[in-house]
């Protein structure tokens, strides 16, 4: 097969040489019998239309799509020329391609990696469950849309800055029952799973939350993930409860944009365990 016949993807962020997307792709591709090479983009940060440009660069190349990584996801929604409903609502875009017309579609597949995550690997029913979430930011926001799709029966906010969880309340209340709150507002609350959308738990660090907050059969969740049980993991687990990471949430969201590019669903479970095993 010649180089002409293998179509070209690559995750675009900065950093980036860390990211996992191109072994999860080439795992996918191996599996599926698809014919794709994937690699890394490093996108400059100092002028203000370098990724515009590294996106250019790469379709002009023939480049069939991309993954788009921090700090870039914004950007990349202002770049698609067409925007998928959850990447919409999500301001944020973490998958680009090409149509025959040339134009750059953008769709976001982190909520939807998140929610068959707890729901197909592991069996969590969402619906009518009492769910809070950590933090307001960029990752927060592209994964509520899903979320409040799979109906739970209420969705809480938590924020230090907490007009930013309001702000997410109101862009998402059509979608279902969600409200903001402060850190302080939960004490004697209680919640069945506990998501955490900060990236404090990889500097060890934990948003402050009261004792009693993870109901005694709850789950709790990070988005996050690590060789070693991250720190809200560890809090989460104490409680006796079933404490996940975010490393099936990041395949999952992979295998989202697989199926955007390549019209194929692989099979996640062994490209999972293949990474957890290396992260170990």
């Amino acid at each position: 097969m010649t180089n002409s016949q293998i179509d070209h993807y690559a995750v675009m962020g900065n950093p980036v040489a860390h990211s996992k997307s191109p072994m999860i792709h080439a795992a996918f591709a191996k599996q599926t019998g698809q014919a794709l090479q994937y690699k890394t983009i490093l996108v400059g940060t100092k002028n203000p239309g370098e990724f515009a440009q590294a996106v250019q660069a790469f379709q002009a190349a023939g480049g069939k799509g991309l993954n788009i990584t921090v700090p870039f996801k914004q950007t990349a929604w202002a770049l698609a020329n067409i925007r998928l409903e959850r990447a919409e609502r999500a301001g944020a875009v973490n998958t680009l391609w090409f149509d025959e017309q040339r134009r750059c579609i953008g769709d976001n597949t982190d909520g939807i990696g998140l929610v068959r995550d707890l729901t197909q690997n592991h069996g969590y029913q969402i619906e009518g469950q009492r769910v809070l979430i950590l933090g307001a930011g960029g990752a927060v926001r592209g994964v509520l849309a899903p979320l409040l799709a799979a109906k739970p029966s209420q969705c809480v906010i938590a924020n230090r800055t907490v007009s930013k969880a309001e702000t997410l309340a109101k862009l998402f209340a059509p979608l279902g029952n969600i409200t903001a709150s402060t850190y302080n507002a939960l004490q004697s609350k209680s919640f069945d799973l506990i998501i955490n959308g900060t990236s404090a738990s990889l500097q060890s660090e934990l948003p402050p939350l009261p004792s009693g907050l993870l109901a005694e059969d709850g789950w709790g969740y990070d988005m996050m993930y690590a060789g070693t049980p991250t720190i809200f993991v560890q809090w989460a687990q104490e409680p006796g409860a079933i404490a996940l990471d975010g490393l099936g949430m990041l395949v999952e969201q992979a295998a989202e944009s697989f199926y955007l590019w390549r019209s194929v669903k692989p099979d996640t479970a062994p490209v999972i365990q293949k990474i957890r095993e290396q992260l170990v």
